[in-house]
């Protein structure tokens, strides 16, 4: 078993450039999985956690309703933003400048074989790391994602979470929003979930700016301990 992960700061870089660069990294994993299956010697498989920002993007879920998007094409690039349907969970999402996103590729069979245990410990490194803020981060009965006031009418979605897997093999992740411009959430339906408002830690925290790099560091501390790794 290897508990290690490479961290690979991909500082900002087009959604489908990333996309591509998870699709190799995944096929390099699953290829040294599929070779040790017949072979004396078990080639260890590696893992790797991205960090990335991307130019303002809409990214429509493989049970995604394309009607969630609320753009016309001519709209989408009138505000210089691009849509990709994609091969994860979960429906429409936004992502763009003032939002950190963490692509974990790891071969599950490092750590636990349990998707359900894998989502919900990356909301809960989300959780930890916006406890930090005092920010109450909180998860929402069959939603994915971490939420802040859950229950009640002002009930808000603070990080969206999306993933793949197949041979325990994960792609895709979670975006939180740090500094993110709130206005390009109002051209979807986050999540496909009508009536339920987005926020960002800039917003709570009622600041300029949040240092994105210490946030950073805060969800590797926390992701480092849930899973048990050592994240170099």
């Amino acid at each position: 078993m290897n508990k290690k992960i490479q961290l690979q700061e991909l500082g900002i870089k087009d959604y489908k450039a990333t996309w591509d660069f998870q699709e190799e990294l995944f096929k390099e994993i699953v290829d040294i999985k599929i070779q040790n299956r017949n072979a004396d010697f078990q080639l260890p498989t590696p893992n790797f956690l991205l960090f990335v920002e991307h130019p303002h993007v809409y990214t429509l879920g493989k049970s995604g309703d394309v009607s969630n998007l609320l753009l016309s094409e001519k709209q989408l690039e009138s505000k210089a933003a691009s849509f990709y349907k994609i091969n994860r969970g979960g429906d429409i999402t936004y992502h763009g400048p003032g939002q950190i996103v963490g692509y974990p590729i790891l071969d599950l069979e490092n750590f636990f074989t349990d998707i359900h245990k894998y989502l919900r410990f990356l909301e809960e490194a989300i959780i930890l790391t916006l406890a930090e803020y005092n920010i109450k981060g909180d998860r929402s009965e069959g939603e994915t994602g971490v939420w802040l006031d859950v229950g009640t009418p002002f009930a808000r979605k603070i990080c969206a979470l999306g993933v793949r897997a197949s041979r325990w093999v994960t792609m895709h992740g979670f975006a939180l929003n740090v500094n993110a411009d709130l206005g390009y959430f109002d051209n979807i339906i986050p999540c496909g979930i009508k009536g339920k408002s987005v926020t960002s830690m800039h917003v709570e925290l009622d600041v300029e700016k949040v240092d994105e790099q210490e946030v950073k560091g805060k969800i590797i501390k926390h992701f480092s301990a849930l899973f048990d790794c050592f994240i170099f």
